[in-house]
């Protein structure tokens, strides 16, 4: 890791903003007290390996009880009233592990209680013609107390008209009282493009990379500018670009230093240029220039292969 300024252990903060990046374990309460300094998150962002396939694959029990470790972790520096959003999968070939072992962790977690199940839907899936194409996502949303939310639109036209209802003795119908001419994102969300190579905001390396879109979303919604939001999986840095555009600050950590370095670089390079990613490029193409692009490519797993890899060390 010759590229990397972190080491385990430390913490990088940002001047500019008040941005903070960790290279510890999401587990550790020590690391995760270093990085957080005393200071509470409205905001809980977390995207988890799936322990689908990654180069250390846990039994199930052991990856809940990893799991349940970085909850107890998060909700040591969540405010009173905060939200928490978890990204996890579901793999189809093993009864669906561990979504549904998760939820039922989760329902003894007693400080959270759930408020919605989301689905994000790609545009690209995988799948035989034995069996439905699998592109979802699936997204769980969690509140502790009693914290604010900002309703959200998507780009998408209302189109159903003729649910009429009577407002101060007058006749109307659904779009003449409504606030936005378009529709809003509910628990389904069809209008958010998946990351591949050919976008802008694409991190090489970085699988199952989560849309900006996405992220944008879920911090307009459930924080407030100046708030904290919290991330303990960095990966590719997207939930501290997204608060670096939406004013908020975030404190997040990776446990590998390569993905703090990758977080880091993608802020430095958003700040001064203003693009999202690398597209078809990489993060250290200043010290390992492009011949390691036609590996990444080729050997780029799907959505539901996700775990934490890197191929350029």
């Amino acid at each position: 890791m010759p590229f990397c300024r972190l080491r385990p252990g430390d913490v990088w903060k940002d001047s500019a903003m008040g941005h903070r990046i960790a290279c510890v374990d999401a587990c550790s309460a020590d690391g995760i007290a270093a990085l957080m300094g005393g200071e509470r998150a409205q905001l809980a962002v977390h995207d988890p390996p799936y322990n689908l396939v990654a180069f250390e694959q846990q039994a199930l029990d052991d990856y809940i009880a990893w799991c349940k470790g970085w909850i107890e972790t998060t909700l040591q520096h969540l405010c009173d009233d905060a939200s928490l959003y978890v990204w996890l999968g579901a793999d189809q070939n093993n009864g669906f592990q561990p979504l549904p072992d998760f939820m039922v962790m989760m329902r003894s977690v007693s400080q959270l209680r759930p408020r919605s199940f989301i689905t994000m839907r790609n545009q690209r899936g995988y799948g035989t013609q034995k069996n439905w194409m699998a592109v979802r996502q699936e997204l769980l949303y969690y509140v502790r107390g009693n914290p604010s939310f900002s309703t959200q639109y998507t780009e998408i036209p209302k189109i159903l008209r003729g649910y009429y209802k009577e407002v101060n003795g007058e006749r109307k119908e659904n779009l003449q009282r409504s606030r936005s001419k378009n529709i809003r994102p509910g628990n389904v969300w069809v209008d958010v493009q998946q990351v591949f190579y050919r976008m802008q905001e694409n991190v090489a390396g970085c699988y199952a990379q989560k849309p900006l879109a996405a992220i944008d979303r879920i911090v307009s919604a459930s924080s407030e500018a100046g708030d904290i939001v919290i991330d303990f999986f960095a990966h590719s840095g997207t939930t501290l670009l997204s608060c670096e555009r939406l004013q908020r600050k975030c404190f997040t950590a990776d446990i590998d230093p390569i993905y703090c370095e990758v977080a880091i670089r993608r802020l430095e390079r958003f700040r001064q240029t203003e693009l999202t990613g690398w597209q078809n490029g990489h993060p250290f193409e200043p010290e390992l220039g492009d011949e390691v692009m036609a590996e990444e490519r080729e050997d780029a797993p799907t959505n539901s292969e996700k775990g934490r890899q890197y191929s350029l060390f």
